[in-house]
Order: structure tokens, then C-alpha cells, then sequence
């Protein structure tokens, strides 16, 4: 590693707040900070979606994923694409009939502030979870490109340099700077990676797509028949994946703050889906660069080649074989990648904990100046909390991206459950939302944890992940609609849970 590669990181890594705090100009209130006021274009919501949910992970993992394996992880996409059209069409038009800044405030006009809380409040620790290995993963190339230079950091030490920075400009900038920080981000280091894959393409043999061909490094569908177990199963991954992006984009507000960021629902729409499109060619791009590494490396394992963490396969090409002034570049841009993603991560904690909590506890009438301090308050004690959370990864062995879609999926099948309770079964009220809710998590804990399942080879393994959340919605559902039946069908909830009996006029 070379000194104008830690000169351009350098450089970067100061440029990105400074960025941030002049692209998002001056905030005055909380619907300036939670929702830019609702005026981003749309393609810039769309280029942010994509770079807060596949950034770290996916540049450094999902190349791993096809070195390990095959494209199969590319089935996801899919059912991401699926569940996004689903929440275009279903869940945004409520969100903007609403006018609500969080979409956890959907429930509570449905059911009442107690379930509004409790949604809340799962949010947040899958968050800190989810997030928080994101954030470990950023630390992985950094270490890797400071061991080359001689310098010996801990990976808590690279973590808390990362939040101190990414701090300044979701701070003072809100989702203004966010997003548009993430746009320059999402082009630095998606344009740096086709560089990299250019000329990773140019040291390899010629016969090196046929090689990879042969031992099925290609191989998008997985016909295997342990769908339960399989995380690539064809079924398994299309049902997964569409279930997880309706309750990643519907129903968690990391997702949903941006798409309410849009001057309009047909932005938002547009936003939303488009991302779909995004995902799927960006997943393409980093494990046809995965499957290009196995042939590099001649298909060693990363143990073998002295690795600490199987994630660390590209991040050592970045560093070792790339020309000076690229690794800098790259490495630069998984930096702002990571970034983007807390900043992201932070912004929604920041107003989920303002507009679900602390306005519900306090019961004050709202003071925009009071709340705007007490949002940006609220940014840095998250960021103080991320750094602990993040520290609990550093053993990890497995690749970082599938641990972190299954800890997203332990909660989303509850999240996306309560919105389709409150959707679909007229009668549910909030005793039965918040029961279904609890059982939901417990139910779901204890299927990814307490049992396993036949794996089509003579043994047993646990549920695969992309089934805990279209499992936790029909837990969510039988529940919820089981225990709806005990009122009668002209009850109501009103926003508070009481009841309310309808008008002659209205529909039953």
C-alpha cells in the first residue's frame, strides 16, 4: 500500500462530512431533518436506497459468496424486486394518505401508541444488530489496508474513527446530506469496482470463463429440494427475498424515511422500484467479480492464503494488485460506503426515536426547535451505542452479508405482520396486534435457533434464513386474525386501541 493510496483516503474521508454538511443546507425542523421536506428527486432516493442497503456488505462479501459458491445468491434480487413492487402498490399510498413522517406511525393510527411503541423499539436493536456488523465490516479492507502499510489498528479503534466522521454531517444535515452523500458514494465505489473487475479480467488466463463455467460458479437457479434448509433454493430465495424486501422497504424506517423523502407517491414509486432494477445488476457485478477471484486464486481457500475472515478475499486484491492512486480510490469508497449506511442507520434511529417515543412519553404539544435538538442529541448517542454493537463481530467466520440478513429477518416477519394485520383483518385490535407481535418474535427466535430440519443429504440444519420472514407473517396473521374473531365485526380500533362502533354508512 502506498503512500498517495493513504492520501486519497485521507483526503476522501474529510471531503464526504464536508460534502454532506453544504449539500444539505440549513434545517430548520424536524420535517426539514426527518424528510428534506419532502423534496429529493426521485432518482437520488433511488440511488440511496440502493447504497444504504447493499454497500459494505455488498463490495466485500457478495464477492465472497460466488467464490464460495455460485450466482445463486442472485435469486435474492429477485424476490427483492417482487416484495418492491408489492410495498409500491400496498404500503406507500398509506404512508402518504397518512402524511407521516415514520412508518411506524401507520400503526399507531391503527392500533394505538402501545403497539406504535413496541414496533419502535424492535426497530432500533435490529438496527443496532444489523447495522452494527455493517459497520465491523467496513473495518475488515481498512485493516487489511493498514496491515500492508505497516500499521497495526484494532478493529474497535477503526470503528469509532468511522462513526466520529460519519457523525458530523448526519448531525447537522439530516436525510438531506445523507442521501445526497450516499449518490456521490454509490458512484465512487460502484465505478471503482468495474475498474477493479477490468483489470482483474485482464491477469487472468483465457480460457478463465470456461474454467469457471465448468465448476458451476455461473449457476443462477439452485433446484436443490431442501428448500427449508437451502438459503439458495430457488423457492427459498425468490419467497424469502420478496418477503424481506416488503417488510425491508415497507416497513422498516431506515427504508421508508428515504421513500418519504419524494415530492410525490409516483416519485416514490418510481424510487422504490427502480432500486429493484439497481440491486439486481449490482449483485451481478460483485459476484461476477467473486466468481473472476476463484480463478485468481486458483479456488484456495482463505485460510490457506494466511486470511483471518473469508470477507477479506477482495479487499486483498484491492490492496495488493490494484496500481497505486485505484486501491486508494476503492478502498476510499467502501469507506463512504459504510458511512452512508450508518449515517442512514443513525438519521432513522434519530427519528423513529423522536416522532415514536419521545413525543408519545412526553405528551408535549411540539416545539420544532426543542425537537430539532432533541433529534440531533439523539444522533449522537446512537452513534456512541454503534460502536459497542459493532465490537460484538469481530469473531465472526461466516460471510458477513448472510449474517446480516438473518438478523434483519428474526424481526421482520413481526414488523411486516402487524402492517398486514392492520391491513387486511378489520376486526384486529391492539391487544391482538401486540400478541401476535410477541409471539411472532418468540416463535420465529425459536425456529432459527431450537430446531433443525432434514437437509436432503442424511443430516439435519437449521431453518435458512430468507424463511423467518414470510414464516413470522403468517405467524403474525393466524395469530393476530385467531384472536380478532372475539370482537364483534362492527368494533374499530381507533388510534388510541379503544373501541369504536361504526355508522350505519359505514362498511362493515
Amino acid at each position: 500500500m502506498r503512500a498517495v493510496d493513504l492520501a486519497i483516503i485521507g483526503i476522501y474521508l474529510l471531503a464526504v462530512p464536508a460534502l454532506g454538511v453544504l449539500l444539505a443546507g440549513r434545517q430548520r425542523g424536524t420535517r426539514d431533518y426527518f424528510l428534506g421536506n419532502r423534496t429529493l428527486p426521485w432518482w437520488a432516493v433511488c440511488l440511496s436506497v440502493v447504497a444504504t442497503e447493499t454497500s459494505t456488505l455488498t463490495v466485500i462479501s457478495v464477492p465472497t459468496v460466488a467464490y464460495l459458491g455460485s450466482f445463486t445468491y442472485l435469486q435474492l434480487a429477485l424476490g427483492y424486486l417482487i416484495g418492491r413492487i408489492v410495498v409500491a402498490f400496498v404500503l406507500l399510498p398509506r404512508y402518504y394518505a397518512g402524511d407521516l413522517v415514520s412508518a411506524y406511525a401507520f400503526l399507531g393510527k391503527r392500533f394505538g401508541r402501545g403497539l406504535q411503541g413496541t414496533a419502535s423499539v424492535t426497530f432500533l436493536i435490529t438496527r443496532l444488530l444489523a447495522d452494527g456488523l455493517r459497520l465491523f465490516a467496513t473495518a475488515i479492507p481498512v485493516k487489511v489496508m493498514l496491515g500492508s502499510f505497516g500499521l497495526s489498528v484494532s478493529y474497535w479503534q477503526i470503528i469509532l474513527a468511522l462513526s466520529a466522521l460519519t457523525v458530523v454531517y448526519t448531525y447537522f444535515g439530516g436525510i438531506r446530506a445523507v442521501v445526497w452523500v450516499d449518490v456521490v458514494q454509490m458512484g465512487v465505489y460502484v465505478g471503482g469496482s468495474v475498474v477493479a473487475g477490468l483489470i482483474l479480467m485482464g491477469q487472468l488466463p483465457p480460457d478463465w470463463f470456461g474454467r469457471a463455467l465448468e465448476a458451476g460458479k455461473f449457476e443462477v437457479f439452485d433446484s436443490s429440494s431442501a428448500v427449508l434448509t437451502s438459503q439458495y433454493s430457488t423457492v427459498t430465495a425468490v419467497v424469502g427475498g420478496a418477503f424481506f424486501a416488503m417488510a425491508s422497504h415497507g416497513a422498516d424506517q431506515l427504508m421508508v424515511q428515504r421513500l418519504l423523502a419524494c415530492r410525490s407517491l409516483a416519485d416514490s414509486r418510481r424510487a422504490v422500484i427502480g432500486s429493484g432494477f439497481v440491486v439486481l445488476l449490482q449483485f451481478a457485478l460483485f459476484l461476477f467479480i467473486g466468481s473472476m477471484l476463484w480463478v485468481f486464486f486458483s479456488g484456495a481457500s482463505p485460510e490457506r492464503m494466511g486470511m483471518s475472515s473469508t470477507d477479506e478475499l477482495f479487499p486483498s486484491f484491492i490492496v495488493n494488485e490494484l496500481p497505486p492512486g485505484l486501491s486508494g480510490v476503492l478502498i476510499a469508497g467502501i469507506l463512504a460506503a459504510a458511512m452512508s449506511t450508518l449515517s442512514s442507520s443513525l438519521n432513522s434511529l434519530s427519528t423513529s426515536t423522536i416522532s415514536d417515543l419521545y413525543q408519545r412519553i412526553t405528551k408535549r404539544p411540539p416545539d420544532e426547535a426543542k425537537l430539532l435538538r432533541s433529534a440531533r442529541a439523539a444522533t449522537v448517542g446512537w452513534a456512541l451505542v454503534f460502536v459497542g454493537f459493532a465490537a460484538v463481530f469481530t469473531t465472526t467466520d461466516n460471510p458477513v452479508v448472510e449474517i446480516g440478513l438473518g438478523i434483519a429477518s428474526y424481526t421482520y416477519g413481526a414488523l411486516l405482520g402487524a402492517f398486514l394485520l392492520g391491513l387486511l383483518v378489520r376486526r384486529a385490535r391492539q391487544s391482538d396486534a401486540v400478541a401476535a407481535f410477541l409471539t411472532t418474535l418468540v416463535g420465529v427466535l425459536y425456529l432459527a435457533l431450537g430446531v433443525t430440519f432434514p437437509n436432503g443429504q442424511g443430516g439435519s440444519d437449521p431453518l435458512a434464513f430468507p424463511w423467518y420472514t414470510p414464516i413470522g407473517v403468517a405467524v403474525s396473521l393466524l395469530v393476530g386474525g385467531l384472536l380478532s374473531l372475539r370482537h364483534s365485526g362492527h368494533d374499530r380500533s381507533t388510534a388510541d386501541g379503544s373501541e369504536r362502533v361504526p355508522g350505519p354508512s359505514e362498511p362493515v
